[in-house]
């Protein structure tokens, strides 16, 4: 896969990701008052940075040959295409008295965060486009 491939690939599943964490944000908004209602958030990143160093790491890991399916690998290798975001409930904290954990204010600003993210990538994926037609020009 070439970079130019990749990169909005990329792109493409941040923006994907920043539209869930918007609807998860908004969620927990809307639910600010629902008793015994836990905040969700969404993994994404981590995830992806372990994959994207796992690809690093077999290029110029020493390979050995396995000659059958039950010898455990040499290396790794984890396919950032098969990372999917995880919603992940935040049950460990309590910041009102009827049980709920949602701070309005902390995730209005989340909100504004994200669609900030956003807009930043979607600026990126159109320079990506914009480069390829300069390109071709």
């Amino acid at each position: 896969m070439n970079s130019f491939l990749k990169t909005t690939d990329l792109l493409h599943r941040a923006m994907d990701v920043s539209a869930l964490r918007y609807e998860v944000t908004a969620n927990n908004l809307a639910n600010s008052e629902v008793p015994n209602f836990k905040r969700s958030e969404i993994n994404f990143e981590s995830e992806l940075k372990k994959a994207l160093e796992s690809e690093e790491a077999a290029k110029t890991a020493f390979q050995m040959t396995t000659t059958s399916e039950k010898h455990i690998p040499s290396n790794r290798y984890i396919d950032y295409r098969t990372i999917e975001p995880r919603r992940v409930l935040d049950y460990t904290t309590t910041s009102k008295a009827n049980g709920n954990n949602v701070d309005p204010e902390q995730e209005a600003m989340n909100l504004l965060k994200i669609q900030l993210n956003y807009s930043l990538l979607t600026q990126l994926q159109s320079f990506e486009f914009s480069q390829v037609k300069s390109v071709l020009k």
